[in-house]
């Protein structure tokens, strides 16, 4: 009786890891695509961590201005393109 109890044990033990191990696969195949808005949107949040970032390390010393001032530039200009598309797609999307 113990041994068919600890059978049953060990069963429902993988069971249980079974399903955990591929309960997210299953998860991941309902959500929705990305669209590029979605895309566009994560971009835009990534840039303004970089930019913050940068400002941070260049008040911190680790940038000359020059160099600053070259890297701030070039994000702001990633990023006024992204926000010129967002709008366009939120336009559309309306």
């Amino acid at each position: 009786m113990t041994e068919s109890l600890n059978l049953a044990a060990i069963g429902l033990l993988v069971l249980v890891i079974l399903l955990c191990m591929f309960w997210p696969i299953t998860s991941f195949a309902s959500e929705r695509e990305k669209t590029r808005l979605d895309y566009l949107m994560e971009r835009m949040d990534q840039l303004l961590a970089d930019m913050r970032n940068l400002n941070f390390e260049h008040l911190a010393g680790r940038y000359l201005e020059e160099e600053f001032l070259n890297l701030s530039s070039r994000l702001e200009r990633e990023a006024e393109a992204l926000l010129v598309e967002i709008i366009d797609l939120q336009r559309q999307k309306n």
